[in-house]
């Protein structure tokens, strides 16, 4: 969450979906009672610092670190949060006071703090002991969240393995000394909340959230026989397509397999944000697909697209509404569609907080695609319009047009074969610059040891060179070679 977006809560009063606590020296004695609540309810956020009346008060600079990894510690231990549910607080500074800030979704899950079951109204978490309230809240989610679904025959041995070190590398990336770390696989997935017990049928094993995160790919098919993501490029041939591809696998390589579609076919464009260059393809894009996986709904057959045309990419998929119509920035409520599934994706880093795609795209879009803002529409179907120059996708297809006769010219007395797959590895640089040997050798089909050969050669000609650091450099075509294959 950004400084602007806490500000705005300090202009609202307490209700259903914002907390105000004290928290001078020391995390305050109920919090994990309103978490607890909020988690069974609708979600909301917390400001630690700040008392009943919105009054600005602080966290004493000496408790800061204290109080961010008890919260840390306390919402993945079982005995303060069952299920536990990992949170991570951002400690922001407004006007020289520091407040910490929490952000807690709806839960698919029902939640006990210290054996007892909490719910929240404008009040503020009260907790409940009639069974009948209790079934109420499991009934709620049980038909609301189709990710919780339970599958009792599903074993351990139907997850694809090998995902899991992927996953562990992931998790460690993102969060060095993160709790989950410690812990086995099959507990992974129990302290992720991937599997549970309902208490009114009997029913346990692994949820649904747990086959689209982990399963072999037939598991997934065996039990969603329409899960697919299609993947489509029609810029040049608009009525059907210029490339394409189909995913039905587990949402965590789905994530790659897209973003590699989008590496292959959007022009990238860098700016400096202060002194920190980026790619804003990658930080629109991340998000974008990030929220078609995180927040479609699974059990709708409507195909989830991503479709790249020459001045737009829309996206569509099978959605749970809350609400009907456009987004609108600065007027929205950040709504979890499965939130097991976007609590997982944040522990891997591949999702920031719930909101922050729709604020980053917004926020990053124009230096991309021009004037024309993004468009997000709420639906059974959930849609996104994001805007991409026309300018910079017919100088990247235009690239990709390099004749096959430039590049002879540049590269004779080899064989014919050896000769074709010097042209591939130069269209492919013209696409995409600036990366390493593996990566051409994966665009390419060729091992990393004949890229190397050819990259020498290429050298002696004077055709590439190397730019940046060993460690986060890559090979660029010359502007000699450039201004020859546009001839």
């Amino acid at each position: 969450m950004s400084i602007e977006q806490v500000k705005r809560l300090l202009k609202q009063k307490e209700n259903i979906r914002l907390e105000f606590k004290e928290a001078q020296h020391a995390l305050p004695t109920n919090l994990f009672e309103t978490i607890c609540a909020m988690l069974n309810r609708d979600g909301g956020d917390i400001l630690l610092g700040v008392t009943d009346n919105a009054e600005l008060q602080g966290v004493e600079p000496t408790a800061i670190e204290k109080i961010t990894r008890e919260i840390v510690t306390l919402s993945n231990n079982p005995n303060k949060l069952d299920p536990p549910h990992i949170l991570f607080p951002l400690v922001h500074a407004v006007n020289k006071k520091t407040v910490i800030h929490i952000q807690v979704p709806a839960s698919s899950q029902l939640h006990k703090s210290a054996s007892a079951v909490y719910d929240r109204s404008a009040d503020g978490h009260f907790v409940i002991k009639q069974p009948h309230q209790i079934a109420e809240i499991y009934n709620r989610k049980r038909t609301h969240y189709t990710e919780g679904i339970i599958y009792p025959k599903i074993r351990f041995t139907d997850f694809k393995q090998d995902l899991f070190p992927k996953v562990r590398n992931l998790i460690k990336s993102n969060v060095a000394n993160h709790p989950w770390l410690s812990l086995t696989d099959k507990q992974i997935l129990e302290r992720a909340g991937l599997w549970k017990k309902d208490y009114q049928s009997g029913k346990e094993g692994y949820t649904l959230a747990a086959v689209l995160l982990f399963g072999k790919d037939e598991v997934i098919q065996q039990i969603l026989p329409h899960y697919k993501t299609d993947a489509l490029l029609r810029v040049k041939n608009i009525h059907r397509y210029d490339d394409r591809e189909y995913i039905q696998t587990n949402l965590i390589e789905s994530y790659d397999k897209l973003m590699d579609f989008v590496a292959k076919h959007l022009p990238d464009k860098f700016y400096k944000e202060g002194n920190q260059r980026k790619s804003l393809r990658t930080d629109i894009f991340h998000e974008v697909v990030a929220n078609i996986l995180v927040h479609r709904e699974y059990t709708n057959a409507h195909p989830a697209t991503f479709v790249i045309h020459p001045d737009r990419v829309e996206t569509e998929n099978a959605n749970n509404p809350n609400g009907h119509g456009p987004i609108i920035l600065g007027k929205f409520t950040p709504f979890s569609k499965n939130p097991t599934v976007a609590k997982f994706f944040i522990q891997l880093g591949l999702v920031e907080e719930l909101g922050s795609g729709f604020l980053n795209v917004n926020r990053f879009v124009k230096e991309y695609g021009g004037k024309r803002s993004p468009e997000f529409i709420e639906g059974n179907t959930f849609k996104m319009v994001i805007p991409i120059s026309e300018k910079m996708m017919a100088k990247k297809f235009d690239g990709a047009g390099v004749s096959g006769g430039a590049v002879e010219g540049l590269i004779e007395g080899l064989t014919e074969g050896l000769k074709q797959k010097l042209i591939n590895l130069i269209k492919t640089m013209v696409i995409e610059e600036g990366k390493r040997i593996p990566f051409y050798a994966n665009k390419i089909s060729e091992p990393e040891k004949n890229i190397e050969r050819y990259f020498k050669l290429f050298r002696d000609k004077q055709l590439i060179e190397y730019r940046g650091s060993k460690k986060t450099g890559g090979y660029f075509l010359t502007e000699e070679i450039k201004k020859k294959l546009k001839q």
